[in-house]
């Protein structure tokens, strides 16, 4: 007999919103929590940098699987149908004799944050741009092997950064004297990385802004070298100086997801760490949900789960609308998500009552909380309570004006050093010169350091793009912090209306160390209980590959089969178990068998600890898209 799924997706209009998953079993407490905790780190690179904003503001996305007649029955609850919730139905739909598989989306498409926009080819050399997902890291193994089974693949790109401007600027691309400014500090840095790495037991959970106290780091030193290294992993953003001490040290040190690593003893960061580049996401998730409907999934798009009723031993119930499809797909924030009390969309829709055997709900953790409204237990609502967001906005722009006054976007031969302590670092100035393409920036705040601005060249990062574009034609990405706290900082107002391309809000988490003191290590208490699971990338931290992985968590915790291939993937099994074993309590098993373990999938992980994918799903060739592109016009 088959169980009946449904995803219950509920899409935001500015903000991208997470899987919510509901529907897990009560499990035992990891013995070694803590180092769980840090060996789950080591496989996630820091790199989705924010590009992996999971928010919440137009139309809320949620999402339930429903399953009925089996031994176990499986609903889940999804608010962002986009790789959670899509990674989690896929699964489920390999089984069609035991699940009876229905995502219901808030928005009027899937894939939710991650989508893509159009742009004026002509002026910018490409006709489209991914928004709010861009790239990611070479042990994203889980997301490419995604890719890879709807035909698309990852580009390679190697990172360029740039901090600040002026006596304030530093890049990973060439010694600057600010770096030249603090030698005495930078060592003191590399000496510190080695301490902490002997005992972070001790100092893991210590917001950063401390440990910068403890050792004796400058005002300067601490805000405008320090902490850009670590506000770039993931967008922590203006929450970065409560970020957890192993964070920055991880990124630092580890030689698999370590963006920083190895360190440099005179410029901390000489290394232009290895990336991906996502393809077009609107059409991938696009080709992605017709798959899903040709496997026999029920994609309900413009509906939304307003509440959870109940749940108990007969099942869940949820009351749903329908949504009213806006002419971009992106529906506004409904009059039922009080998140937004200024949103009114679909205020006079009709609530009608749905059953489920399960629900796995895949929104953001403030999202999750409010749809269960009474039926939360004391439980969920502490440590679903316990994680923090903050509101962000994201200008996609062309104002190249702003861009010179604000950033360093070329090389700088007033601030380039050719040594530093001695040592010399003549040959990444002379590389410089004419290879300087920054990619990422982060702009400190001169009236507070301790905040800032990041924005993307989307032109020299996204792989459609041409390799040379004038640079009064590039797209940009800026993003603002925090509005509610930081807001009186922005100078939005100073991009030129005219070129502006794109607004959208996000909701953001927030990495404090308190998301990993009181909710990461107590997801498995909720896991399973009252036919409930939560999968979403803010459940361990916040970057694509964990969205994916906690998608394939909740299906194989609801009797799916994880994928042989990825099985066959050491690096990619190691990532699995570990992340499910953090979060619902349990160790998966290889299902299998050893003679069978050389098959597809056994040569995907290569490189240090099998960290660097070499599988379907990705090339090697830089600004592939383009040349695809290009070839097509031709």
């Amino acid at each position: 007999m088959t169980h009946s799924i449904c995803l219950l997706s509920t899409a935001c209009f500015s903000y991208s919103v997470m899987l919510s998953d509901a529907n897990a079993k009560l499990i035992s407490i990891p013995t070694a929590l803590l180092d769980t905790f840090h060996a789950t780190l080591e496989l996630f690179n820091a790199t989705a940098i924010a590009s992996n904003q999971y928010g919440r503001r137009g139309a809320e996305e949620e999402g339930a699987y429903r399953r009925r007649g089996c031994c176990r029955n499986c609903s889940a609850l999804d608010t962002d149908i986009k790789e959670i919730g899509m990674s989690c139905a896929y699964h489920l739909s390999n089984h069609p004799e035991k699940f009876d598989v229905t995502v219901i989306e808030a928005a009027n498409y899937c894939g939710g944050q991650a989508f893509s926009i159009p742009l004026d080819k002509q002026k910018h050399g490409a006709s489209w741009l991914n928004q709010g997902v861009q790239g990611g890291s070479y042990i994203f193994h889980h997301t490419m092997t995604m890719f890879a089974r709807q035909g698309y693949a990852a580009n390679p790109v190697k990172l360029q950064v740039s901090f600040g401007k002026g006596d304030r600027f530093w890049t990973n691309v060439y010694p600057t004297k600010l770096l030249e400014r603090h030698q005495s500090e930078v060592k003191r840095f590399y000496r510190m990385l080695s301490f902490l790495r002997w005992f972070e037991l001790i100092f893991a959970l210590l917001p950063i802004k401390y440990l910068m106290k403890l050792f004796w780091f400058s005002y300067e030193f601490a805000n405008t070298v320090a902490l850009p290294m670590v506000a770039l992993f993931l967008g922590t953003g203006n929450y970065t100086p409560d970020v957890p001490t192993i964070i920055l040290e991880r990124l630092c040190t580890s030689p698999t997801y370590g963006m920083w690593y190895p360190a440099d003893k005179e410029s901390i960061a000489s290394n232009m760490p290895p990336m991906i580049v996502f393809p077009n996401f609107s059409n991938f998730y696009e080709d992605w949900h017709k798959d899903l409907v040709k496997r026999g999934v029920n994609i309900r798009l413009s509906t939304e789960v307003t509440q959870i009723l109940s749940r108990d031993k007969n099942g869940v119930v949820v009351k749903t609308i329908k949504r009213t499809p806006m002419p971009d797909n992106h529906n506004p924030t409904s009059a039922w998500a009080t998140e937004d009390p200024v949103m009114n969309a679909d205020a006079d829709a009709e609530e009608t009552t749905e059953h489920y055997d399960e629900i796995v709900i895949c929104c953001l953790a403030d999202t999750a909380k409010r749809l269960l409204g009474r039926t939360a237990s004391l439980r969920e609502r502490q440590v679903l309570g316990s994680a923090k967001f903050s509101d962000d906005i994201t200008i996609t722009h062309h104002d190249s004006s702003y861009m010179r006054k604000h950033y360093e976007n070329f090389f700088n031969p007033s601030q380039a050093v050719n040594s530093l302590s001695g040592v010399d670092h003549s040959s990444r100035v002379k590389f410089a010169r004419d290879n300087f393409r920054p990619m990422y920036y982060i702009k400190p705040y001169d009236a507070d350091l301790t905040k800032l601005e990041m924005c993307f060249d989307c032109t020299n990062y996204q792989a459609q793009f041409p390799p040379e574009v004038d640079f009064d034609n590039h797209v940009f990405q800026t993003i603002y912090l925090n509005k509610q706290r930081d807001g009186h900082l922005w100078t939005d107002d100073e991009i030129d209306e005219s070129k502006i391309i794109r607004k959208d809000w996000w909701h953001q988490l927030c990495h404090s160390w308190t998301h990993y003191a009181f909710v990461v290590p107590w997801m498995w208490l909720l896991q399973g209980r009252r036919h409930t699971r939560f999968a979403s990338s803010w459940t361990m931290i916040n970057a694509h590959e964990v969205a994916v992985m906690s998608g394939i968590a909740a299906a194989v915790d609801l009797g799916a089969q994880y994928p042989e291939d990825l099985e066959r993937d050491g690096f990619a099994l190691l990532s699995f178990r570990l992340y499910y074993l953090l979060i619902y309590g349990r160790w998966y098993r290889r299902k299998v068998k050893k003679e069978d373990r050389m098959g597809e999938g056994h040569e995907w992980a290569s490189g240090l600890y099998g960290s660097v994918y070499k599988g379907p799903g990705v090339i090697e060739k830089e600004r592939e898209m383009w040349r695809e592109e290009r070839a097509k016009d031709e």
